[in-house]
């Protein structure tokens, strides 16, 4: 009987044990804002995470590329997409961080994101010193693209109080230019930007070539690179426009399970098909650009997994 007792004692304490293991893999995903690529690619991303690895959980949770990096650094979050500008900076504890950002991990490089300004064609704008006492419509504060806004602004010697600026969602932004509030529209996000094209359908508009401003931007921020939104990406669009580029990636709390971790890398890297049926910027996606160093630390899991695949993340 005694012994007996003690086989079931010895089975409740395993059950307890696989059910704190579990426990330990409910994963809060911050992801982005309304009416952005963020939303949909993370439910994507959580059910190919909770169908590949046992006994995971993960609840998605809106966010924005700065917020979710803090959100990860005050244990508000274990994983979430970031912006490579804003987190290295976080890394750095540049503004608009208040102190270096010592747990927040890399993951994977998804795709670039491309910072772009709509115009009204009505609105008589042709270049960023147009701005000056137009209204111009961007994310709240938070979200890497009011940083990206402001760094333009600044490369052209342009602050907020040279133009009215309003804050919100990428779908009250669509809603003021339709309806006329706003002349100017920044957002940085992934193309063709569903946004873009709902503003097209009713809305005569063009986007302003910032070729000549990446270059200015860089210097505020090296995480620039100048990118091409090619003719025909929007409706009317008949030529190239140029554009400040960044990588969008996936960050993680650094003392999230190394095992854990490199599945999470594995589940992506065997699944990009399927994952860039909700956004296809991700479609021609390599392990190699998943591993790319973007100056943030990797995480461990991560970089076992690039390691196994070959993949310098240096």
């Amino acid at each position: 009987m005694h012994k007996a007792l003690i086989r079931a004692s010895i089975g409740v304490a395993a059950l307890f044990a696989v059910t704190g293991t579990v426990a330990a893999q409910e994963l809060r995903f911050m992801t982005g804002p309304q009416g952005g690529i963020w939303v949909p690619l993370g439910g994507a991303l959580k059910d190919l995470w909770e169908k590949n690895i046992p006994g995971l959980k993960v609840a998605a949770l809106p966010g924005a590329g700065v917020v979710n990096v803090r959100g990860i650094e005050e244990n508000k979050a274990d994983i979430g997409f970031g912006n490579t500008i804003t987190t290295v900076d976080a890394v750095a504890g540049n503004a608009p961080f208040p102190k270096p950002h010592a747990s927040v991990c890399n993951l994977a490089t998804l795709y670039p994101q491309y910072f772009q300004v709509i115009v009204l064609a009505s609105s008589g704008i042709n270049s960023v010193t147009d701005f000056k006492g137009k209204t111009i419509t961007t994310l709240p504060r938070g979200n890497t693209t009011e940083a990206a806004n402001m760094h333009m602004l600044k490369a052209h010697g342009l602050t907020y109080n040279d133009l009215k600026v309003t804050f919100g969602s990428i779908t009250d932004s669509v809603t003021q230019m339709q309806d006329g509030q706003a002349q100017v529209w920044s957002v940085a996000t992934g193309i063709p930007a569903a946004g873009v094209m709902d503003l097209s359908a009713g809305r005569e508009v063009k986007l302003i070539d910032l070729g000549a401003t990446v270059e200015g931007m860089k210097k505020i921020n090296p995480g620039y690179s100048l990118g091409i939104i090619p003719a025909g990406t929007y409706p009317k669009q008949t030529t190239e426009i140029k554009v400040p580029t960044f990588g969008a990636h996936i960050v993680v709390h650094c003392k999230q399970p190394e095992d854990l971790v490199y599945k999470m890398t594995k589940a992506i890297a065997e699944n990009v098909a399927q994952i860039a049926l909700v956004h296809k910027g991700m479609a021609k996606l390599t392990v190699a650009e998943m591993g790319v160093d973007v100056g943030v630390p990797m995480h461990a899991g991560a970089l076992k997994y690039y390691k196994e695949k070959g993949i310098s993340t240096k």
